[in-house]
């Protein structure tokens, strides 16, 4: 096995210092010019490699970025992903990527492994059941740059980047009732997260902006994966709703597969609406209604507040924390839309 290369073997073959070497690989202006052309050249010679990771680590510092996802296997999660990759790459940064499946357990485990890996910054979105957060207290204790996006840490103080998750579920019911319906279900996630109870007090808004009052029959909790969402909407059909707001187009799309197994008319007889726009509500039959969730800038947004953060703590001046709160819009498609009257939005 051939030996490394090292930045000795270069001062050695030059009769130079390896502080001198070091210099001159980085381009520093106190080499004079011909001596940093001669060790570039040997250095390309030889197959001399720069230890990025030694060196950064005599910076105190990885140019690493760890991301927990609650999910990978989604268009939001690979979207957000893209975002953060547009704005890491060019800073130097590399990702190191983990995720929950939506696990609290390995939540804890993925923490504790990104701490061990000295990353400088950590980007999270949290797993579904993720109650006890105290695994985060570490990060918060040792000042790490960290920002959460998505599904968010609601108390503590925190940078955060979110989308107006009360205005999508306003809207999204809104909509549903100009078309007519009047009994909406509401199928949802565990609403200790952040997402799911703001989208859920949204619903509630809409209702009683248009008079119609809550029935809590109506709403059901799960884990909006194909089989729980599979019961929900079996067990929700007993209470004859004509339409259904389900925060997730996935869960949307199995609830849509139910109706039409059953012949159910979507959406004369129930209109459905999801939320996220990931790429199936356009492809599925009917096209799906949603709110649209900006994954791409919602990283964008994160990866770039987490690298502010990481370059003022290098200067130990104070980050001040945040929430981000990113636009996001309603599509209109075939699965909700009975009628062609614009949809209104009473003030809130």
């Amino acid at each position: 096995m051939q030996k490394e290369i090292t930045i000795y073997d270069l001062a050695e073959r030059l009769g130079v210092s390896a502080t001198t070497v070091s210099r001159a690989l980085n381009d520093n202006p106190r080499i004079n010019k011909k001596t940093r052309e001669k060790v570039h050249q040997l250095a390309k010679e030889l197959g001399y490699r720069h230890n990025t990771i030694a060196a950064n680590l005599r910076k105190q510092q990885t140019k690493t970025i760890g991301v927990i996802l609650h999910e990978v296997n989604s268009y939001f999660a690979t979207s957000v992903l893209a975002g953060i990759e547009k704005v890491t790459t060019p800073e130097n940064f590399d990702i190191l990527i983990t995720h929950s499946a939506e696990t609290a357990e390995r939540e804890k485990a993925n923490v504790k492994n990104l701490i061990n890996k000295r990353v400088d910054g950590i980007i999270v979105s949290l797993a579904m059941h993720s109650h006890d957060t105290a695994h985060f207290t570490p990060l918060f204790e040792r000042e790490m740059p960290l920002v959460f996006f998505d599904r968010v840490l609601q108390s503590a103080d925190c940078t955060k980047v979110v989308i107006d998750n009360f205005q999508g579920g306003y809207d999204a019911t809104n909509h549903l009732i100009s078309q007519g319906c009047k009994r909406i279900a509401h199928i949802t996630g565990d609403m200790d997260l952040n997402v799911y109870m703001d989208r859920f007090k949204g619903y509630q808004k809409a209702l009683k902006d248009h008079k119609i009052k809550f029935n809590k029959d109506l709403v059901k909790v799960c884990g909006l994966n194909k089989a729980e969402t599979t019961q929900a909407v079996t067990e929700m059909l007993e209470q004859k709703p004509d339409a259904f707001f389900i925060p997730s187009d996935f869960a949307a799309a199995v609830c849509m597969e139910i109706l039409r197994n059953k012949d159910i008319n979507i959406p004369q007889d129930i209109a459905v609406f999801g939320f996220n726009n990931d790429m199936l509500s356009d492809l599925i039959t009917p096209k799906l209604s949603t709110i649209d969730y900006p994954g791409f800038l919602m990283g964008e947004m994160a990866a770039k507040t987490l690298i502010e953060q990481i370059k003022l703590r290098r200067k130990n001046k104070n980050v001040k924390d945040h929430t981000i709160v990113i636009p996001t819009e309603i599509i209109l498609r075939e699965s909700s839309v009975r009628k062609k009257a614009k949809t209104t939005r009473p003030h809130k």
